[in-house]
């Protein structure tokens, strides 16, 4: 099966599936369905062969055994997957987490600042009401309380909080690996017995011993994660801690007993306790998250807990010795790979090589030779020696399985590799994702950066070869024509009986060189204009008589009474 047809028929089985088993009253997700089918198809068990295209009863088929599989609730092996795809889609780091957690607060806060910001108060009313808001800005942001309640505003003790919820966390998550832990070496021995006693494993092979201490194996890499990060958040608030005191004691002696403190003097120290009071929101949110996670991946345990339950256990492991992960190493610890008895294979020991734990150890750090043969997971013991093979690295947890794996590598990652189509929870679990690509979930590959079922990022690339890679070696001297040497020849033969004369006189030697500087001319302007003025007075002319009189003869008189020239 290939290309477009292959998915729309794949995406058809995932739809077609999920709506038998809601039928059945489970309601799964996309993600678990299309996993489980990609699942049935790989274990070779089931007989599909993925080169070929699937026929309408292969596809009824396929279908009948992926909702068998998801509705055996009895599985061990559903109960481990399951629990993968619940942390692949819930699981974050701690910037992922934070970010998240900012966007949604400043969505949910961003119409109070709104409100806040475009408002414009006119009387004493509209004031009071801005106040209001930006209290209720500073509550919800803070988490102080509900801004309904004015008493939520008074003394909160984060850190003392803080301190007590790392403390409880650390404590139960200590006390799930151990009892985790424990149930793994439980049943790593009782499938190491039955492989040594035959009449016991005609007694055992019924039970799913195996899916079991898968089921408990993966729980425990999931905790020890949740646990890295709690270490992790116990640091930062240890640190906080310290910054939170110093910066109180700062406080303090800024303000002492002073009635009024300048602006610029107290604004930046309130800013950074303000800083720290987020820091210590963000490091319980985290711590909380982590706790949720841990408590929610115990459901993951009930179908193992409840097909061996405790006196079942104690009753099959009579007379069985229970060795735990460390004593396993510790018997091993003197056992090293001797690295003549290998010409063609390199060998790594922890104290001889630089960087020891950046090495990206394959199988999750199980061994690499109990996998593929007795279908178990034994703790690899790197001091008996790290084979790279092909630029990746197998620990073993015997001298023996080391010498076995050593002889041909190939084999028994081919034998790993046939293990896992048959556990498809194998895939994750010893971190496979390499060897099946093709087995991720649609919804998990939307996003590269969350989730261990994702396939490597992929990239296309190329390359180019030059037209002429060695350099040119073309002699340019090099001449055909035999005149044209002629003509060399002659050249230089002359050149051979020429000499070159020179002399020197009395005036010659006393020469000297002169220079001479020449300046420009430069632009330059004169002015003898005067600007003057005078002032001319005004005429006043006034005639007398124009209206007349008693007698009939108009007589007109002018009078002029402009100022004389030299007044003005």
């Amino acid at each position: 099966m290939s290309g477009e047809r292959t998915q729309s028929v794949i995406k058809r089985i995932i739809r077609q599936v999920g709506l038998e088993c809601a039928a059945q009253g489970q309601s799964l997700s996309e993600t678990l369905v299309a996993f489980m089918v990609k699942a049935v198809v790989l274990d070779p068990r089931n007989d599909f062969n993925m080169d070929q295209i699937l026929t309408e009863n292969d596809m009824q088929d396929l279908i009948q055994l992926c909702v068998t599989r998801l509705l055996d609730t009895t599985n061990p092996s559903l109960s481990t997957i399951k629990m993968q795809v619940y942390f692949d889609m819930n699981y974050a780091s701690r910037d992922e987490l934070l970010g998240e957690q900012e966007r949604v607060l400043e969505g949910k806060l961003a119409p109070v600042v709104r409100a806040i910001t475009e408002s414009r108060p006119r009387v004493q009313e509209d004031t009071e009401n801005v106040y209001q808001k930006i209290v209720t800005y500073a509550l919800l942001r803070s988490g102080l309380g509900s801004p309904t309640d004015i008493e939520a505003v008074r003394e909160v003790t984060v850190p003392d909080m803080l301190n007590e919820a790392i403390q409880l966390a650390t404590w139960t998550l200590d006390e799930n690996l151990n009892s985790c832990k424990l149930l793994a070496h439980r049943y790593t021995a009782l499938l190491e017995f039955m492989q040594e006693d035959p009449h016991r494993h005609s007694q055992l092979s019924s039970l799913k011993l195996k899916e079991a201490l898968f089921n408990v194996r993966q729980y425990e890499a999931f905790l020890c994660i949740l646990q890295s990060n709690i270490i992790t958040t116990a640091q930062e608030v240890e640190s906080l801690n310290v910054q939170f005191e110093a910066a109180m004691m700062v406080l303090k002696n800024t303000v002492e007993d002073k009635t009024s403190i300048e602006f610029k003097e107290v604004f930046p120290l309130f800013m950074e306790l303000s800083e720290l009071w987020t820091s210590f929101q963000d490091e319980m949110l985290l711590l909380s998250f982590l706790t949720n996670m841990a408590n929610n991946l115990q459901q993951f345990l009930e179908t193992q807990s409840q097909l061996f339950p405790e006196e079942m256990l104690t009753s099959l492991l009579e007379g069985v010795t229970v060795k735990s992960d460390e004593e396993r190493i510790k018997e091993t610890m003197e056992t090293k790979v001797n690295v003549s008895d290998f010409k063609n294979q390199e060998w790594l020991f922890p104290e001889t090589t630089d960087n020891f734990d950046q090495l990206l150890i394959q199988y999750h750090g199980f061994c690499a030779h109990s996998i593929g043969v007795k279908g178990i997971t034994l703790p690899g013991n790197p001091a008996i020696g790290i084979l790279k093979h092909k630029e990746k690295y197998y620990v073993f947890s015997s001298k023996e399985a080391a010498y076995l794996f050593a002889q041909d590598p190939d084999k028994f990652i081919q034998l790993n590799v046939e293990k896992a189509k048959k556990y498809a929870e194998l895939i994750q679990l010893l971190e496979l994702h390499h060897q099946f690509e093709y087995l991720v979930p649609h919804a998990q590959a939307r996003n590269a950066s969350r989730g261990s079922l994702k396939p490597p990022p992929k990239r296309d690339s190329g390359t180019q070869t030059d037209t002429h890679i060695l350099p040119p070696t073309i002699v340019r001297s090099y001449e055909w024509n035999e005149w044209e040497l002629r003509r060399k020849a002659i050249k230089l033969a002359n050149l051979r009986r020429k000499l070159t004369h020179s002399m020197q006189t009395d005036l010659s030697h006393m020469r000297r060189e002169n220079f001479t500087q020449v300046y420009l001319p430069k632009d330059a302007g004169t002015q003898t204009k005067r600007d003057n003025s005078s002032n001319v007075p005004k005429p006043q002319i006034f005639l007398k008589g124009l209206r007349g009189g008693p007698s009939p003869t108009t007589h007109m008189v002018t009078v002029d009474l402009t100022r004389p020239l030299d007044e003005t």
